[in-house]
C-alpha cells in the first residue's frame, strides 16, 4: 500500500478537518508551548515553524473525535528528519486510551514511517478498518532518532463522511 502514497487521496476524498469535533480533540504528552492545534488546525499545519512536540518522553497520544462517521482513507504526516514520527498506530472508535493501555488493542492499521515518507504526502491506510469511524486515537510511538522529544509539523486525515452516499446515482425499483 505504501506505493499507493503519491495518489493516496482519490476522486471523492476530502481534507476531514471540516468534520473534527474540536471540543473533544486531546493529545497527551504534549509539550505545553507546541500543542497539538499547530499540527492538526488549518493554517497552523501548513506553518513548518509551528509543531506538536512531546514533552516528558518521544510518546504522543492524540484522540480525534468526529462531527459525523467518516470513512478514513489516508493520513499525512510532516515532521523533521530526525525528530519526526517512525511508528504511527492508528485505532478507530477507541475512548478513553492512555499510556498504560494503549498496547492492549489491536492497531487498526500501523504505519512505520522512513525520513522520506514525512514531506506530509498522504498513506492510504487499511481502508476496511476504518469504515464507520466516529473518532480516531493516533499513537505516535517512537521517533526517527530515538530522541526523547518526537517533533510533528503536519498532520492530515482524508476520506468521506458516511453521508456522502450520492443519492441521485441509486435507481428507484418500480412494481409492477
Amino acid at each position: 500500500m505504501a506505493a499507493e502514497s503519491a495518489t493516496a487521496i482519490l476522486r471523492n476524498q476530502v481534507d476531514l478537518l471540516d468534520f473534527v469535533d474540536w471540543s473533544g480533540v486531546e493529545c497527551l504528552n504534549q509539550s505545553s508551548g507546541n500543542s497539538l492545534f499547530n499540527a492538526l488546525k488549518q493554517g497552523y499545519r501548513e506553518d513548518d515553524g509551528l509543531i506538536l512536540e512531546s514533552d516528558a518522553d518521544e510518546q504522543l497520544l492524540i484522540y480525534i473525535p468526529f462531527t459525523q462517521v467518516v470513512k478514513l482513507h489516508s493520513i499525512a504526516v510532516k515532521g523533521p528528519e530526525e525528530e519526526g514520527p517512525k511508528t504511527v498506530k492508528l485505532f478507530s472508535n477507541k475512548e478513553h486510551m492512555g499510556f498504560s493501555n494503549v498496547n492492549d488493542f489491536p492497531p487498526g492499521d500501523t504505519i512505520s514511517l522512513s525520513p522520506d515518507k514525512l514531506q506530509g504526502k498522504p498513506i492510504a491506510l487499511k481502508y476496511v478498518k476504518f469504515q464507520n469511524v466516529r473518532s480516531l486515537t493516533v499513537f505516535i510511538e517512537d521517533n526517527q532518532s530515538g530522541s526523547e522529544v518526537t517533533k510533528v509539523q503536519k498532520i492530515a486525515l482524508y476520506g468521506t463522511t458516511v453521508e456522502t452516499t450520492d443519492m441521485k446515482g441509486l435507481k428507484k425499483i418500480e412494481e409492477h
